[in-house]
């Protein structure tokens, strides 16, 4: 069968199930004294969990506590979310904006394979790896100005002697998206000699797009794709800084059940549930609270989509790993 046909038939599939059982949100600023209470309940489908903790981080939402539960095919979630001051969502256009973006008018991607994906032609995006060094941004910006770019929006990101960059730019002189292939192939080339510096073994990589993906999900996957989590330098956090991850194997269930306790800061329930996806694993159940400022907690329930339904020790150690 045709791999684009069979996509097709996925997402007109997945549109039906969502007609029929349109999702439904419930905000109260009744129920918790400190917080407002986000419920969500819809069709499941894999990486909506992502998508959804996606959409109350980039309107910056502190999450305090959330219980997570997907059920076979049904999906609940329940959030307590303030303001950064700690304070309830009060403002009716930021709850207006929750309930089209989670609710029946939401338009969830179809399917993880295109999430945060779309057509631009106000910009070519530009994707960086490489190796991390002082002056590395002021070269790659210089590479860019010689070349009659400008610099729209940037985000870098730096790991383990790793960097990875998402850059928007446009044509210096028509302020539009870059599309002569020549040109294309011209800036590859140069940023991605730049990227290796003197070392020209160190692994570089260059992509060209005109698509608009959404950055912080796009630069987990860069990272993730750039293994830079094998690389660990001599900087070793002591064992107060360090998170707790524990993994425990519940056979009797088929899951594992996955408990970190660490320092809370924004996004990390995001970038804890990008980690997951991006290994192919799926939150069954989960428990997350802050203790206080200092402190964080969450334990899902996990299961892999192409890997056994809990972890042998090898797999165990990566999940702790990598989290």
């Amino acid at each position: 069968m045709n791999t684009r046909f069979s996509h097709d038939m996925d997402d007109e599939y997945e549109k039906l199930i969502r007609r029929m059982n349109p999702p439904r949100v419930v905000i109260d600023n009744e129920a918790c004294k400190n917080a407002t209470v986000i419920s969500v309940d819809s069709a499941n489908k894999h990486g909506i969990l992502l998508e959804v903790v996606q959409i109350l981080t980039d309107i910056n939402l502190i999450i305090n506590k959330a219980y997570i539960s997907s059920d076979g095919n049904w999906f609940m979630d329940v959030f307590n979310v303030t303001d950064h001051d700690g304070n309830k969502i009060l403002d009716e256009g930021i709850l207006d904006y929750i309930r089209k973006s989670l609710g029946p008018e939401s338009c969830f991607t179809p399917s993880m394979r295109s999430v945060g994906v779309k057509k631009s032609m106000d910009h070519t995006a530009i994707e960086l790896t490489g190796s991390d060094r002082s002056g590395l941004l002021s070269e790659v910006s210089a590479v860019l100005k010689h070349l009659k770019c400008n610099v729209v929006n940037a985000e870098v990101w730096t790991h383990n002697t790793r960097a990875a960059a998402v850059m928007q730019v446009t044509d210096d002189e028509t302020g539009t998206a870059i599309t002569e292939p020549e040109r294309l192939s011209r800036i590859k080339t140069l940023l991605c000699n730049v990227l290796k510096g003197s070392n020209k073994s160190s692994l570089a990589k260059t992509v060209v797009s005109h698509s608009v993906t959404h950055t912080d999900r796009r630069l987990h996957q860069m990272m993730f794709d750039d293994r830079d989590y094998e690389l660990i330098g001599e900087d070793v956090l002591d064992d107060r800084q360090r998170p707790n991850v524990d993994v425990v194997n519940w056979y009797d269930k088929d899951y594992s059940v996955v408990t970190i306790r660490c320092k809370d800061r924004p996004k990390l329930l995001f970038d804890t549930v990008c980690t997951l996806t991006d290994m192919d694993y799926v939150v069954f159940h989960a428990n997350i609270d802050t203790l206080g400022p200092d402190s964080y907690q969450v334990t899902p329930f996990i299961y892999s989509l192409f890997l056994h339904s809990f972890f042998s020790c090898v797999l165990g150690l990566k999940v702790t790993f990598f989290l």
